[in-house]
């Protein structure tokens, strides 16, 4: 005897994906990398307090900074290996910690050691360098994958948040604070950056690495034999060295000089940087939600939007087109930079991740001191109306020619998966 079948329920539709900003683990991580980026950009203006109230010379500052940044440069490998190897939760809290520690150092030294400041820079720059690749692996561990571009969208706000609300509230602080107890609370921040991030999920790299089989020299040579395998990534890498190395080198050096001599003010300079901070906090907040179809051109497209700065200091042009070229720059360059580390955190595996990463940071960061060691001599020695036009061309150029390298186009060998926000 034949039965009618019972008729099923209807499938209800999926729930929208949470927004990453209501994911506790994540709003975790986030505040720790906000508190880093607070405490690494107040530290240069600090010091440069202490230069005022006489604490520290010109070239003692200089020399600070320095080690700081070689400190970044000689920890961000180990980082990454480090990070790849065992708990990327662990190494962003012995990293930080590293920072944390060197604040009461710094401090200790404030007009009484630049050897122990020095070294106390060191040690800073070494536990910020090793922070940034666990971290940038730690947002792939916690976050879903359609949900990591707005993550890191979320992630270059807090940046360009620290970038611009970092040096007002450091002097608004130093109206009632003297240097020393402002280094101490710069420490502070990076005790918040140690402390609030929660684990990220145990990955089976973690376990197998941590047999501790292979050397550091072997590992990194393995994240750099995996950075190899993405020629997409190769030549990103290749266009951000270009447009940092010589774009924002050449700005960063000329612009002071013609907001005093074109314009005969510094608000020149200050309202061009601003926009450039506004600009980039704009461009994270349309990334966070557009979805090119080709998100690897439209990323170069906007590095390359880059150049409209350089091109604006060679022509004599009111200051509010400077200003508003720099606005454009700032945009550009997020709309390049979350859909880099969103690839990136795609595309690589996942147990060398915070290799290819470190790489990453080490290659652009440490190609943009001799970039800016360069454009002053050239400066001289050319004139300035070439030297800028010449990075600018680089600028253009360069990411064009990278667009066009096989998987560029997509930022990886496939169309990526279209995904909400």
């Amino acid at each position: 005897m034949a039965t009618t079948p019972t008729p099923t329920a209807p499938k209800s539709a999926a729930p929208p994906p949470r927004s990453v900003l209501r994911d506790p683990a994540f709003l975790r991580l986030w505040a720790g990398t906000t508190a880093s980026g607070l405490a690494t950009w107040a530290l240069p203006f600090v010091l440069g307090l202490a230069v005022l109230h006489r604490d520290l010379g010109a070239a003692g500052l200089g020399l600070v900074l320095a080690a700081r940044t070689a400190g970044f440069l000689a920890a961000v490998a180990v980082g990454g290996v480090l990070a790849d190897r065992h708990s990327r939760r662990a190494v962003a809290l012995w990293s930080a910690l590293a920072a944390a520690a060197a604040a009461p150092l710094l401090a200790a030294g404030l007009g009484r050691s630049l050897v122990l400041m020095t070294a106390a820079a060191a040690l800073a720059g070494a536990g910020q360098g090793a922070c940034r690749p666990a971290f940038q692996a730690l947002t792939a561990e916690i976050v879903a994958p359609e949900r990591r571009q707005q993550a890191n969208a979320a992630m270059t706000m807090a940046v360009r948040s620290s970038t611009l609300a970092g040096p007002a509230l450091t002097a608004l602080l130093a109206a009632f604070l003297d240097v020393g107890t402002l280094l101490l609370g710069i420490g502070l921040l990076w005790l918040v950056a140690a402390l609030v991030p929660g684990k990220g999920a145990a990955t089976k790299a973690h376990t197998a690495a941590e047999a501790g089989r292979l050397n550091f020299r072997s590992d990194f040579l393995e994240g750099i034999r995996e950075a190899r395998r993405h020629p997409w990534f190769l030549a990103g890498l290749g266009a951000l060295v270009a447009v940092i190395a010589l774009g924002y080198s050449a700005t960063s050096v000329a612009l002071p000089l013609i907001s005093r001599d074109r314009y005969g003010t510094e608000w020149v300079l200050a309202a061009a940087m601003t926009a450039y901070t506004l600009g980039a906090l704009g461009g994270a907040l349309v990334i966070a939600r557009w979805r090119p179809r080709s998100q690897g051109w439209a990323a170069f497209a906007g590095l390359a939007a880059y150049g409209v700065a350089p091109l604006s200091l060679m022509l004599p042009v009111h200051p509010l087109v400077v200003v508003a070229a720099y606005a454009v720059a700032g945009i550009g360059i997020e709309l390049f930079n979350v859909p880099w580390f969103t690839a990136t955190q795609r595309e690589v595996a996942p147990d060398k991740l915070a290799r290819v990463s470190s790489l990453d940071f080490l290659v652009s960061y440490g190609l943009a001191p001799i970039g800016l060691a360069l454009i002053a001599p050239a400066i001289d020695c050319f004139g300035i109306t070439p030297v800028l036009a010449a990075c600018a061309a680089a600028c253009f150029l360069v990411p064009a020619a990278a667009a066009v390298v096989p998987t560029a186009r997509h930022f990886g060998r496939t169309t990526p998966p279209p995904t909400t926000g």
